[in-house]
């Protein structure tokens, strides 16, 4: 059960770090929404994962979380901001999930 609120955790954040890049192309009232559910989100994200650590290595906690992280927001990146897809960039993000799912792995 706690590596599904680790990886709930982890989407959180990228819905904290969507919101951040959200709120750098808006002004005004709607600015202060995306700043809103970054708040939410970040805060979620931080109690998902100090849920998580009670019973999981925290070590390996904070490198699934940061992991699960960098990668949602490299592709929501890629999605919803129009950031490149190049081949190295796939390649290494590739790398990064096998890392996350090794790490699941070998934890006990």
């Amino acid at each position: 059960m706690n590596w599904i609120i680790l990886i709930l955790a982890g989407l959180f954040e990228v819905g904290f770090t969507s919101c951040l890049g959200k709120m750098k192309e808006t002004s005004g009232s709607e600015m202060y929404w995306w700043l809103t559910g970054f708040l939410v989100s970040l805060t979620i994200s931080m109690v998902l994962l100090v849920k998580a650590t009670q019973t999981l290595p925290i070590g390996t906690a904070y490198a699934v979380w940061t992991g699960i992280g960098a990668v949602g927001t490299v592709l929501m990146g890629i999605v919803v901001f129009s950031e490149p897809a190049g081949f190295l960039r796939i390649l290494f993000i590739s790398i990064l999930i096998a890392s996350i799912v090794g790490l699941k792995l070998v934890s006990h």
